[in-house]
């Protein structure tokens, strides 16, 4: 049998244990071209919010009924494609669930880092890391000398984020939520400096910790934290939109400061990135992004969840904050 994630009702916010359901299904069989992956790793994103909301995001919504739409890492075990043979691993959309009987375009990557876990396929090296690299070089240019400021910098993207951009010549300013993860920023991660965004006066904090403006902002909450930023924009400051993790609903659409004088004044410009335009570059990435892990120049922190039963509950838990690093459920 192969056991999987469904997602059974469609959430108005954040979707809770009872969105999803597990259902037990018969093992796939394989049509002409397709392999059977058997998921050692199942990935767990705050995207994943977007998904499966009520309202239109840039992917098509997850059905009703269906797997739930996920990364995965895992090993082929059987094969009716002449390009993939048994024993390899592999990564890519494979879903929530034991095995995936996929077509050869949900294949994302064959995974040849085996002298590095397995699970960072789905966080450092995988679409974290490969995000945070590429929407950091891509849109944010960082500077040697720059400063650089990232929310939820002890997140799988924003502990990316800050390590790069430090291995780039940068000072790094992290915010995060809580003492612990301020010192995971700075003590695992390397940032410069961290800030509590539950500070009673966020914009004085970030201004204090940027004294000459910040020119890259990477942004993964959007909200109120955004909001205490845009003002200490440097002249020609450039704005990285990664995430919106801080609203929980795009129905009545948000409303909050007007940045476009930030904007007008300081010269800057704001631009938002979806790994889907990227895909070309995935393995570019991923190979720079193992070469400084194994010269020990990038950190990283793994929440790993064991069983197909986690899952249902794995999304809400990182938006309680209870993850310390990438969360992934282990099979």
């Amino acid at each position: 049998m192969n056991r999987q994630c469904i997602l059974i009702d469609r959430p108005s916010g954040v979707a809770q244990a009872e969105h999803f359901a597990i259902h037990e299904a018969p093992e796939p069989r394989l049509a002409d071209g397709q392999v059977l992956v058997r998921n050692r790793f199942l990935s767990v994103e705050p995207a994943m919010r977007g998904w499966i909301a009520d309202v239109g995001n840039y992917s098509a919504p997850v059905e009703l009924g269906s797997v739930m739409r996920s990364l995965a890492v895992g090993e082929v075990v059987v094969s009716r494609n002449p390009d993939y043979q048994r024993g390899e691993i592999v990564t890519g959309w494979f879903g929530w669930q034991e095995l995936a009987a996929v077509d050869a375009s949900a294949i994302i990557r064959r995974v040849t880092e085996i002298d590095l876990p397995l699970s960072l396929a789905l966080g450092v090296l995988g679409i974290n890391g490969v995000t945070a690299h590429l929407a950091l070089t891509t849109i944010g240019e960082p500077k040697a000398g720059e400063t650089v400021l990232v929310s939820t910098a002890a997140g799988a993207v924003g502990s990316a984020v800050g390590q790069i951009a430090k291995l780039l010549g940068c000072r790094t300013v992290g915010i995060a939520g809580g003492p612990e993860k301020v010192e995971q920023c700075r003590e695992l991660f390397g940032y410069d400096d961290a800030i509590d965004y539950r500070s009673s006066n966020l914009a004085g904090a970030v201004q204090r910790a940027c004294p000459d403006g910040v020119d890259v902002y990477y942004d993964n909450t959007a909200g109120a934290i955004s909001d205490a930023v845009y003002p200490q924009l440097a002249i020609g400051g450039r704005v990285v939109i990664c995430g919106t993790a801080s609203i929980e609903r795009w129905d009545p659409w948000p409303t909050g400061p007007r940045i476009e004088r930030h904007l007008l004044v300081k010269r800057a410009r704001v631009q938002g990135f979806v790994i889907f335009d990227h895909l070309a570059r995935w393995d570019a990435s991923v190979a720079q992004l193992a070469r400084w892990i194994r010269e020990g120049q990038l950190s990283y922190a793994e929440d790993v969840l064991d069983g197909i039963e986690a899952c249902p509950d794995a999304l809400a838990g990182i938006y309680r904050g209870e993850n310390r690093g990438k969360r992934v459920i282990r099979l």
